[in-house]
Order: structure tokens, then sequence, then C-alpha cells
């Protein structure tokens, strides 16, 4: 059950519209289902609804007028309350107590007060009612309304469990502002898929996504193709923006303006400073950290986001209050992805990043904020360009993606254990729309890999299978012994092998980066850890690399046999912050 509050100055034009047919016929029967004394008159049961509108219009106007300069300038309160699709249909009984039980609980009428508002609820249609109050008591004083939203919000939940209505996920008070049935109406009548206010909160996140400076995210504004409006102090500081799509103007022509915290909490300008003023961390040189000097700009910084990302999940998965701050910059990530992958991709990315623009948000605060890699990961994807989709791009792609639907479900898991029902919602709808996208990405890499997998001889694929029963005996087997689905899995293991690395090594190394049980497919996510952790071309058309000079490979199979009996090395000590464990390559 979905309440959506709003304030007006103008009863009777409410009302009209109320009774009236609506902007699409879409109103049928108008009647009354309840009011501040259960006699006022009703338009829709009348023989004279226009002059009976007249009536109900002065009947709760008339505190407005006796109250004369003391009344509101906004007097009139409008909540629409709506029930959940596939909700029975409630009856005009119901929707009276449900009225009655709105108004009591946000203070416009409170229970055994005999001066409170005057208010009337209207029904004209199945699934929902209109609740209209002027705000002005008997006693001609205005009524309290402090959080008069999240007090709805809060007698909805609680009327849903005891009606037996679809329960909806409670809020917190840190979602984005939804669309006006105006805007709606707007977006519908000039054809655009979404409304203004949708489109320009996005084209901000976008802008805001891995910019380096205040400088760098008004210039992306623009670029974007945005209006853009500074407000400056006298001192000459910015003190805040505007921004408006071209072409979208008011009923006087102007431009429609939104400020950036009309659009989201977090895009105001001081909320963006925050965020700009920890800068973003130095990239490591592309030879060290991302693979082949041949590989592509977006290739590379794909691989490098798949690492930090990694690290994110990490922090998500370690329960602390101060991953929080991981989430913002998981959002600029997918942000960055979502307008530079493949367009076969690019629709349900874009999903994905407006799902977990929710899950950005909570009450919960981190004192040590540091999101420099994520913002750099995510600055670096959007200078590179956007991947074309195949080759090394789109195997990268999909080798980012994999990483990404884990982080978002660590993400879920972090919510869900501090109640952000709405929050934890948001990441597995993300989730969802990454593992889509990911099969898109993933399809041809992983399809070249299994026909790999099929064409080793027998006794390499024979000697990979006891390699993947040995570390993954929960993992079914054929009928011929070798684990299920693990063609891939196979080829990566022999060409890991072929490059120097030892491939026992390898795989207990990719399993132990962190859990897989929220995993779709264990063997896809092993494929691409493996395949980043030894600098594996993510297409596998590709040659394989032998380890870079200076650096440590993995034992071979080769010299693993003449050192089982050397002793033992002391075990590393052990990392407790999983912040300060050194960057996986």
């Amino acid at each position: 059950m979905v309440p959506d509050i709003g304030r007006g100055s103008r009863t009777h034009g409410l009302l009209v519209y109320l009774y009236g047919p609506g902007r699409r016929e879409e109103h049928t029967d108008a009647h009354l289902v309840g009011s501040w004394d259960g006699f006022a008159p009703d338009p829709g049961r009348d023989t004279d609804p226009q002059v009976t509108l007249a009536r109900l219009t002065a009947a709760l106007d008339l505190r407005v007028k006796q109250a004369g300069d003391r009344a509101p300038a906004k007097h009139v309160w409008h909540c629409s309350v709506r029930t959940a699709p596939g909700d029975r249909r409630l009856s005009d009984e119901e929707w009276s107590a449900v009225a009655q039980r709105i108004v009591h609980a946000t203070g416009i009428a409170p229970d055994g007060d005999p001066d409170g508002c005057r208010w009337i609820a209207v029904r004209h249609a199945e699934d929902h009612i209109h609740i209209v109050a002027t705000l002005v008591r008997g006693d001609l004083r205005n009524p309290r309304l402090n959080y008069d939203f999240n007090k709805a919000q809060a007698v909805c939940r609680r009327i849903e469990q005891e009606m037996g209505l679809r329960r909806l996920n409670a809020g917190d008070g840190t979602a984005a502002k939804n669309p006006t049935s105006a805007e709606k109406f707007k977006a519908e009548r000039t054809g655009r898929p979404e409304t203004s206010r949708e489109t320009l909160r996005e084209a901000v996140r976008q802008a805001v996504a891995g910019a380096d400076d205040e400088k760098e995210f008004f210039t992306r504004l623009r670029e974007a193709g945005l209006r853009v409006k500074v407000r400056h102090a006298p001192s000459g500081d910015a003190l805040g923006y505007n921004v408006a799509l071209p072409g979208d103007r008011n009923r006087h022509g102007e431009p429609v303006w939104y400020s950036g915290s009309k659009l989201a909490p977090d895009l105001s300008l001081p909320k963006i400073r925050l965020r700009l003023a920890d800068g973003t961390a130095e990239r490591a040189t592309p030879s060290a950290a991302e693979g082949r000097a041949d590989w592509s700009p977006p290739a590379r910084e794909r691989r490098s986001a798949t690492g930090i990302a990694e690290r994110a999940a990490v922090l998500l998965d370690g329960d602390d209050d101060e991953a929080a701050a991981q989430l913002a910059g998981v959002g600029e990530l997918l942000d960055a992805v979502a307008q530079t992958s493949p367009a076969a991709a690019r629709a349900e990315l874009a999903a994905a990043a407006r799902a977990f623009e929710r899950a950005t948000r909570s009450h919960v605060r981190a004192e040590r904020a540091d999101i420099r890699a994520l913002r750099s990961a995510a600055r670096g994807i959007v200078q590179a360009g956007g991947a074309l989709g195949r080759g090394e791009d789109g195997g990268t792609t999909a080798m980012l993606l994999s990483t990404l639907v884990l982080v978002t479900l660590a993400a879920a898991r972090w919510h869900s254990a501090r109640g952000h029902a709405q929050q934890a919602h948001a990441s597995r709808q993300a989730a969802e729309h990454l593992r889509i996208a990911y099969r898109q990405a993933a399809a041809t890499p992983m399809r070249v890999l299994h026909d790999q997998g099929r064409a080793l001889p027998e006794a390499q694929r024979r000697t990979h299978g006891a390699t993947l029963r040995a570390a993954l005996p929960e993992q079914g087997v054929r009928a011929d012994g070798m684990p299920t689905k693990t063609d891939a899995l196979v080829a990566t293991l022999a060409q890991a092998e072929q490059a120097g690395h030892d491939p026992e090594a390898l795989l207990q190394q990719a399993i132990d980066m962190r859990e897989l049980d929220t995993a779709a497919d264990v063997n896809d996510v092993l494929v691409w850890r493996l395949r980043r952790l030894a600098q594996l071309p993510a297409h596998p058309g590709e040659a394989p690399r032998r380890p870079q000079a200076g650096t440590r490979p993995t034992k071979t199979s080769a010299n693993r046999t003449s050192e089982r009996n050397a002793p033992t090395a002391a075990p590393r000590p052990a990392v407790t912050d999983p912040r300060s464990r050194p960057p996986r390559r």
C-alpha cells in the first residue's frame, strides 16, 4: 500500500479533478467513502453534481476562510493511497477505515479530537483513494504535520499486515523523490520513456562517476547535453546547481529546472563536494597491474576494476558499518560501466545502476570513508571509453560483470543485516539485471572456452578434472567421471599451466578470494578469477601470456614434485583487516 502526499492551494480545482473523468478517462464512479463527520455532501451521488461540488468545497474551506491570513498559503493536504498490483479489491468500508487511520496517524484528524481538520476520502478506481484535507483545525490553529509522510508509510505497513495485503518494504527516508503524477502524464504526452526527473537523475549520477573535481563534474553535465545553472554567493563561490532538459518547458515557456537535492539526497552540491574531496587513487602502471600493453584501454581498465570490486565485496562481507562508504563507490562503478559498455548489454546495465542507486543511501555513516580506489576505477573506465563488445574488450566486460554480481549480493546481505529492506531489495534487483547483462557479454568467450576444453587431449582433461574434484568436492560429476559443466574451467587451467602457473595453487587462490555460495554458477566465477590472476586473455581466442619478468609465478606441474619434500615455508601473518590486504594481481 503506497501513500503519496502533496500540498496545494486550490480545494475546488482538486475536487473537480477527482470527480471528473481524469486525464485519460480513467476515473469511474467517483464517490465519497469517508469524511470528517460522515455527513459531507457527495457530488458523485447527487443529481446536481456541480452544485454539490460547490457545497463540498465550501464545507472543506470553512475554517480556512475563518482563519483568514493565519491560514497557510498551501492549505490543501492531498494523499493518494494505492494498493499493490495483485492485491484483492477493498470494499468502500475498508477504504474508509484506511483513510481514518491515515488522518489519525499523520495528525490531520486524531481520534477523539473534535477540533481535527476537515477531510474527505474519494474513490474513483478499484485500487486507490484520494484523501483531501484543509489544514486549519476547528480552533483555527494549524495542525502539526511533522514527518507526515513517514507516519503514513508506517501505518500503511501495519494495515497491509492486518488486511492481508502485499507487504511492501519499509523505507527510511533516504530514497530519492518519486516523479509526481503531473510529471508522469507530461512524459506520456511528450513521448518520453521516463520523466525528466528520472532522466536528469541518471545523467547527474553518471557525471559524478569518477569525476576528479567540481569543474569536471559541471563540464560532464554540459557535455551530456543538459542545461546547467550554477547558483553563486556574493563571494563568487558556487552554492548549488540546477539542471534542465533541453526543450522541457513549463506552461510559461520557461525551462523546468531541478536542483540536485531534488533529484536525490546525495546529489546536492555539498554532498557531491564531500565525495570529490577524497579524490581518486593514483593509477597503477598498465604493465604491472592490468596485463598486456597491447590490450585496449577499456580491457585494461575493466581488469583493474575487477580486482578493486573484489576487495569492495570483501569489505561488505565483513559486516562493518565502515563498508557503507563502499556502496557509493560501487554505485559510481556501475554508472561508469553502464555508460561505456556494449550496446547489447547497456540497457540491463543501466537498469542495474538505476536499481542500485537506492542501495547507496542509508542512515549508516562511515567515519573513515575511503572510496578512492573505486572512484579511480570508475574514472579509468569512463576515460577509456566504450567497449566494442567483442575480443578482449567483451571478455573483460564479462569478467567485471561476474564480479559485480557478487558485489551487489554482498551489498544485499549487508543491508539485510541492518534491516534496510528497500536497499536490500534494490541490491538484489541490481544483481538480477547484472546477471542478464553478464550472460549477454559472456556468451561468446564462454562458448569458445567450452570448445577449447572439449578439444584438449583426454589425459590432460582428466588431470585437470582431478584437480577440480579435489578442490571442489561438492560439485557434481558426469557419467564419465568429469565434474559437470567444467569444460571452460578445464581449458582455463590448461592455459594457466601453459603460461607457467601451478593449476592447483592458482585454483586454490581463486577459491580462497571470497565465498562462492552466492554465485549462480561457481564454474563461471572461477573461470574469470583464474584468467585475471594468471593474466590470461579474457577472450580465449587471444594468445596466453607468460608471467612478467620480476613477478613470482605459481609453481608449474614440472617442479611441484621436486619441491614436495622441501622445508615448509613460514606461514604468512594473518590479515585481520580486509582493507590492509595487498591488491591481488
